[in-house]
Formats: structure tokens, C-alpha cells, sequence
């Protein structure tokens, strides 16, 4: 089954997510735990990615994940998504994290990731997406560079999968 109906262009599906930071979402020194950016950040990325699909889509990686700065209690945490490059059924998504200084008016990055979703209809089944039109320079490079990095990770997800094969079947995910 496909859902394609034509390429569409990277801004169609960008995407952000504002949070405030409250002490909950942080460890005992104030800072936001990792984990809870990494949920942020796959919000955040799921909706660029269901956006250009125009349809479910499930999180099928999350790579190249860096913590540069820390995130602190009353912060106002900004994350922006593009997509990279849609393949048949799977797009790699690009997402940035920011806290911004509401009284500097100033941004200070603190994480970014490359994620990859796969289209999926109400059963579950994989579908295809529309293809992207990169348009700027910009644009062109990171559509470039998610086909570089889906090269590198190939080898690496069949490895897994030889892996999983010889598992005891209570490992089996």
C-alpha cells in the first residue's frame, strides 16, 4: 500500500516543541535527565515525520544522540525537526535542542540527534512515503548526508539481526 502522492518539500513537515523544565523532569543537581530529552526529541521528531507521511509512524532508531550542554530547571527547552531524506518507507529526521534566554533573547544549543522512522498503516503494516525536494544548499547537504549514513548503518542492522538469530528464544525482542 502506498501513501505517496507526489514529493513534498522539507518545510512542509518541520516541526517544534517548547517545554518549560520543572524539577520532575530533572536529576538531584537541577539538571533535565537524559532520557526525558530523548523523549522530547522523539515527540518532536514524530511529528515531522508523521507530518510528511501523512500517516502513523513508528521510531525505528535514534543515532549519532549528543549531549553538549546541560539542560537546567526553569529552562525553556526549543526543538526543531526537519526531515533529512525519505527512503521507500523510512525518513531519516533531523532534531536540534536549544534552551533559549527569554531576558538575552539568545539561544544556546545543548543536543542534537538523527532519527529514523518507518510509515506505518492502522495494522501496522509499513507503507511508503513521498519523496522530499531538498531546496537549499542547506537542504542538499543533510539529504546528501542521511544517504551517507544509511550506508553506514546497513552493515551494522544486519549484524544485529544475525545476532538476534542466534539468541536464546527468551531474548527475543
Amino acid at each position: 500500500m502506498s501513501n505517496c502522492s507526489g514529493p513534498s518539500t522539507v518545510c512542509a513537515s518541520q516541526s517544534e516543541r517548547s517545554e518549560i523544565i520543572f524539577p520532575a523532569d530533572t536529576n538531584a543537581l537541577g539538571n533535565l535527565f537524559g532520557g526525558r530529552l530523548m523523549q522530547f526529541m522523539d515527540l518532536v521528531g514524530a511529528m515531522c515525520a508523521s507530518r510528511h507521511a501523512r500517516s502513523f509512524v513508528v521510531t525505528a532508531s535514534m543515532d549519532h544522540l549528543d549531549f553538549v550542554a546541560p539542560v537546567r530547571v526553569g529552562d525553556l527547552l526549543i526543538l526543531k525537526s526537519s526531515i533529512n531524506r525519505a527512503f521507500r518507507t523510512s525518513m531519516e529526521i533531523g532534531v536540534k535542542a536549544m534552551v533559549e534566554d527569554v531576558r538575552e533573547q539568545k539561544l544556546r544549543h545543548v543536543s542534537s540527534a538523527y532519527l529514523t522512522f518507518v510509515a506505518v498503516d492502522a495494522a501496522g503494516r509499513t507503507i511508503e512515503v513521498p519523496q522530499i525536494i531538498p531546496e537549499t544548499a542547506h537542504q542538499i547537504r543533510r539529504y546528501e548526508d542521511a544517504g551517507r549514513r544509511r550506508e553506514m548503518r546497513s552493515p551494522e542492522v544486519l549484524r544485529k539481526k544475525q545476532i538476534r538469530t542466534i539468541l536464546a528464544p527468551e531474548w527475543h525482542l
